[in-house]
């Protein structure tokens, strides 16, 4: 097993380095503080290439692999989950998306708006009754002429707001379930896209767009067709496959981010007459920390590899997501613990990462989700069978 980066990975993880220290750090606190996107960030990581790392050159993109793009989540991650979230959709759903899905004309008119950051693009899947199960959405898709009448609601929409085009998921038959679905590209200036900024403050990602979104009778032609009628579930499900490897990674940046500020602070706070570091319990908690952030990093490396070379890995990112998401949590729990009332207050920025590792619990498919999928996935299909298997059936399995 090799598990050295190669050339053209390590100048991309360089590449996203800078621009976390140099775009968007400098930006992530007050974001954060004012509830505010910024789209001059966005355009910058356009300018230096990053939204169209995983792109072919035809489209302005440099070809680089899911592992080089796994780097550029953590990276960024690391420093703004924010502005990691909008990549997760700019570049896994919505870009990557219509690279797996679109048409010739479809490519040809989005992704090079969008690996630029000319363009900004939304996913719009989840709705007010319709979260982890996906199956169960009731915005309507009604054949009209030679086209369709899109109607219905979209909620907590990721780059909502700003999006110039938005991948839409609507029912023709809502007794069909996922059979029924499908997917339209629909540009945001189309008549009957309404949107506003999602009610309420976010407890996380305050940096990012989320928008409520209505549809009301928008009319798109049969080219705006994402795949073919009754296919948007396996074109959904496959595109949140490439945002959960966004998640996944940008999980183990903050987890970094956490580990990072902690041994810092372990090394230069000092208590009853020595720096806290010096006490097994603080060592105790920084040295799980780490072996949890080990783990994640090889299972989201494992599973952006496995994309590459077999185009397929939905148990291994799953299971990515799962544990890393979860690991992060546990973190940056321990890391507020352990900077006290420091880590209480927004002057240290691991009350961020405790806030917005929340969401990486959510985005994407909840851990309960990402559980079933993987526990799916042991199991297999129920193929009837009522015998108990012989106790030693398994025995030697690898």
């Amino acid at each position: 097993m090799d598990f050295a980066l190669s050339g053209r990975q390590r100048a991309v993880q360089d590449l996203a380095r800078r621009a976390a220290v140099e775009v968007v750090a400098p930006h992530a606190r007050e974001s954060d503080e004012r509830g505010e996107f910024r789209r001059e960030v966005i355009d910058e990581l356009g300018r230096r290439g990053l939204l169209a790392a995983p792109l072919p050159s035809q489209f302005g993109g440099s070809d680089d692999d899911n592992v080089a793009m796994s780097l550029v989540y953590e990276e960024i991650g690391r420093v703004d989950s924010s502005v990691r979230g909008f990549l997760a959709v700019q570049v896994g759903l919505v870009s990557q998306c219509l690279l797996d899905w679109g048409t010739e004309e479809q490519q040809a008119r989005w992704l090079p708006l969008l690996g630029s950051g000319a363009a900004i693009g939304c996913y719009c899947l989840t709705e007010p009754e319709a979260g982890s199960d996906a199956a169960s959405i009731s915005t309507s898709a009604t054949r009209d002429g030679d086209g369709w009448l899109l109607s219905g609601d979209k909620h907590w929409i990721t780059n909502g707001n700003a999006a110039d085009v938005a991948l839409v998921f609507a029912t023709s038959d809502p007794s069909m379930r996922s059979r029924g679905i499908t997917a339209f590209v629909v540009p945001t200036d189309t008549p009957g896209f309404e949107r506003e900024k999602m009610p309420g403050r976010e407890l996380g990602h305050r940096g990012s767009d989320h928008a409520t979104i209505r549809l009301r009778e928008v009319r798109v032609g049969n080219d705006a067709l994402l795949g073919k009628p009754g296919e948007g579930f396996k074109v959904a499900m496959s595109a949140l496959d490439h945002g959960r490897l966004g998640v996944a990674a940008g999980a183990v940046g903050v987890h970094q981010a956490c580990l990072d500020a902690c041994v810092e602070f372990a090394r230069h706070r000092r208590q009853f007459g020595r720096r806290i570091g010096d006490f097994e319990m603080i060592q105790a908690a920084l040295a799980d920390m780490s072996a949890d952030l080990e783990a994640s990093r090889l299972l989201v490396r494992r599973a952006a590899w496995l994309r590459d070379w077999t185009g397929s890995n939905t148990d291994a990112v799953s299971t990515a997501k799962l544990f890393a998401t979860e690991a992060a949590a546990r973190a940056a729990d321990q890391a507020v613990l352990l900077h006290g009332g420091r880590g209480y207050s927004n002057q240290f920025p691991v009350e961020r990462y405790f806030r917005d590792t929340k969401g990486l619990q959510i985005y994407e498919g909840t851990s309960h989700i990402q559980r079933i999928v993987v526990a799916r996935h042991l199991l297999g299909r129920d193929d009837g069978a009522g015998s108990v298997p012989d106790a030693d059936r398994n025995v030697g399995r690898p």
